[in-house]
Parts: C-alpha cells; sequence; structure tokens
C-alpha cells in the first residue's frame, strides 16, 4: 500500500490531520487537527450542556419522564447565536476532515513522485 493511500486512510478512520503526521508533514497535521479539536469541543460540550439541562429538569420534576418527549427535547435545536455557531463548528469540523483525507492523500502522492524522480 502507498504512502499517499496509508495517509489518506488514516485521516479518513483515525482523525483528522493524523495523516499528515504520519507523512511527517507537522505544521498541516496540527492545524487540521486543531481546528477539528476545537470545533468538536464546541459541539460536545454545547450538546451536554444540553442534554444536562433536561436531566435537571426531569429530576426536579418540572421535566417530562415521558421517553418521547425527552427526545423532542433533544432534537431541538438551539435557539439564537448558539445555533449559528453549532452548525458553523460542526461544519469545520466537517472540512476539516475532509481536507485532511484529499489533502494527505495528494501531498503523498506528490512525495512518492518526487522521491521516484530522485531514484532514478
Amino acid at each position: 500500500m502507498s504512502k499517499s493511500v496509508k495517509a489518506a486512510l488514516l485521516s479518513a478512520f483515525v482523525f483528522p490531520g493524523v495523516g499528515h503526521f504520519y507523512l511527517k508533514k507537522r505544521i498541516s497535521g496540527t492545524l487540521l487537527a486543531g481546528s477539528a479539536l476545537a470545533s468538536l469541543f464546541f459541539v460536545i460540550s454545547k450538546t451536554l450542556q444540553s442534554a444536562q439541562r433536561i436531566a435537571e429538569q426531569i429530576q426536579s420534576g418540572e421535566g417530562p419522564l415521558d421517553i418521547a418527549e425527552i427526545s423532542a427535547l433533544l432534537a431541538e435545536q438551539p435557539a439564537g447565536s448558539d445555533s449559528h455557531l453549532f452548525n458553523i463548528a460542526s461544519a469545520v469540523f466537517i472540512v476539516a476532515w475532509l481536507v485532511g483525507i484529499f489533502d494527505s492523500y495528494r501531498t503523498g502522492r506528490a512525495m512518492s513522485k518526487i522521491a521516484a524522480e530522485n531514484n532514478y
């Protein structure tokens, strides 16, 4: 298996930026992993805040005990600017993942081509 395919698979199945680290492109890998981690942290923290709020409502007796109503509360979108920030963070994570896959493959192919030219 070529380095470019390994790097793309690492970025696809492990985490964005891992393929770049495999190719020893640490700056690119750090930028991709950092942006993905920051956006993932934001999404998870907002999700946990929402779950905590619902759990507190249930414990205090204000919230429903019916699973269908709890599911409806969980499915509600955050209001206001949180909704936009949540969507932006989700988009940043997806873009970082896709860029990590395609750029690590492209970088690996370019490195292989340069290595092949130097050997001849």
